[in-house]
């Protein structure tokens, strides 16, 4: 499969991206986890316990990169790589800044000589002309040969010997040939490349664009690689994520607790349901639904606390998850700070169109960047409070309305300002209906396209809120399609210790 297939693969792009499918409980029946499909060759094998050696930790190492690697390239549309420099203030910078400026130094001494000396001129010519061998596709025998034969490093040094070396010559025709193998970003760079005259600078300048290159090379690879990726991601990662299981059998530990966790959970919520209802089945282990458990384990995703290890399972999406639930925080306070003011002064200010948006829009500025350490929460909504009681008075006043009086406006501030407390009854409600809202989300059909009815209080934020579930929905999707037979071994050893052991099942569980 060529790498620039140019064909519009809508069904795959569409698969990454489709929100978490819903099949019947009868997939994660008690016989399917017990089956054995130790045939399958897809099913994740079950390593034995074994010591590891360096080289085996570095091979496990290397696969995660790669893994990590194509996953980041497959679903981040803006992927790229970019030249980054260090500071030029910074320790390394400084370093950096003395030895080439040693270096250039040194080369154009040994220029100025006479008869001058070429011997490091030439080892840099040999290396452009590697770099510039590099660019070239299969097939293009005849800038090759035509690069090899000007830049023939023995040719160069027969000439430095008679002192014939033409270093403009041979400089003007790097310039021409990186001219015409660069990309049309770098036109500008090449023109200046032409205007200078000091050969030394000149050198110099020439491996500055050839870095540049070298980075628009790199990128032009990975976007027509990403399509590849794209329709082989998930087997791709499950190959990748089973050697490393193979190289490093704890590779699973953290994920297995976090399943564990969420068995723990549901049991502990079926418990509390029995104890309500005297008649229910004591039995409460075997009617768990895997299903149920590995999205209550998503669920938990999105509150959770980024200082501790992601499970294994999820590193490759952990920026993405992260990002996510901060996402989501900031729409809480948004939804909070709307219901508490629509409560008070909804009755006055109910036929003002698009007031909870007005009330948006203040909100979204003052809680920018609130993921940062350095971000006070209880001052932002102390700004946010004051701003809204003005907004109220102004929207009251235009319609001939008596204002807020000071002790309702205290009474207002106060409350937007105790959002952040722990147990707060307005938070804790709106967090309550979010929840509700993602786990409905993941509990749709695959073939239903729709989002799942927004509950009360979150129509303010119903377009963020079906935008970050459809990327939320894409992430767990995608991932029970590449770690389900992994989940199906785990769930079946943490459900039915008492079951005869074999591979997991090919198919992935999704819900």
């Amino acid at each position: 499969m060529p790498l620039n297939d140019d064909q519009n693969s809508d069904s795959d792009s569409s698969r990454l991206s489709e929100s978490t499918a819903s099949s019947s409980d009868s997939e994660y029946s008690r016989q399917s986890f017990n089956s054995d499909s130790s045939s399958k060759p897809s099913s994740p094998a079950s390593s034995p316990p074994k010591v590891i050696t360096f080289d085996e930790l570095m091979a496990a190492a290397k696969n995660l990169t790669d893994l990590t690697l194509a996953h980041e390239i497959a679903v981040n549309a803006n992927f790229c790589i970019k030249h980054e420099d260090f500071p030029q203030n910074s320790f390394a910078g400084t370093v950096k800044q003395i030895v080439h400026k040693a270096f250039w130094d040194h080369l154009e001494s040994e220029l100025n000589e006479d008869p001058p000396e070429y011997e490091h001129a030439i080892k840099l010519f040999e290396e452009i002309k590697e770099i510039l061998l590099s660019f070239l596709t299969p097939g293009a025998n005849r800038i090759q040969n035509q690069i090899c034969e000007v830049l023939d490093t023995d040719l160069i040094r027969q000439q430095a010997e008679h002192n014939a070396v033409d270093i403009h010559g041979l400089a003007n025709y790097i310039i021409n040939t990186m001219g015409k193998l660069c990309a049309p970003i770098r036109d500008n760079d090449i023109k200046q490349l032409k205007a200078t005259d000091n050969i030394v600078e000149l050198l110099r300048q020439i491996f500055r664009v050839l870095d540049l290159m070298k980075v628009d090379m790199a990128n032009y690879t990975i976007q027509n690689l990403r399509p590849y990726l794209q329709r082989n991601l998930v087997d791709y990662e499950r190959t990748k994520f089973q050697e490393i299981l193979e190289e490093t059998p704890s590779a699973l530990d953290l994920t297995t607790e976090w399943i564990k966790e969420s068995i723990e959970d549901e049991l502990s919520s079926i418990s509390d349901e029995s104890s309500s209802s005297p008649g229910a089945d004591s039995s409460s282990k075997r009617i768990i639904s895997p299903t149920l458990v590995l999205n209550n384990g998503y669920l938990k995703l999105l509150q959770w606390d980024y200082r501790k290890t992601i499970p294994e399972t999820l590193i490759t999406d952990e920026v993405r998850l992260q990002e996510l639930r901060e996402k989501l925080n900031q729409l809480k306070i948004i939804a909070c700070v709307c219901l508490i003011t629509n409560n008070m002064v909804g009755a006055a200010i109910v036929d003002v169109p698009d007031f909870a948006d007005q009330l948006k829009r203040i909100s979204v500025p003052l809680l920018e960047g609130m993921n940062k350490k350095t971000f006070d929460l209880k001052e932002a909504l102390n700004a946010i409070g004051v701003q809204i009681c003005s907004k109220v008075n102004r929207s009251l006043a235009e319609r001939g309305l008596p204002t807020l009086n000071e002790e309702m406006q205290s009474n207002l501030m106060g409350q937007i300002a105790h959002i952040v407390e722990d147990n707060n009854p307005v938070s804790s409600l709106i967090d309550k209906r979010i929840q509700f809202f993602m786990r409905s989300l993941l509990a749709l059909p695959s073939f239903q396209k729709c989002m799942p009815t927004m509950p009360g209080g979150l129509s303010v934020i119903q377009t963020e809120m079906e935008f970050v579930g459809s990327q939320y929905a894409s992430i767990v999707n995608f991932n029970k399609q590449v770690y389900g037979p992994f989940y199906a071994n785990i769930l079946r050893k943490l459900l039915f210790p008492e079951a005869p052991m074999g591979k997991a099942e090919t198919e992935t569980p999704t819900n």
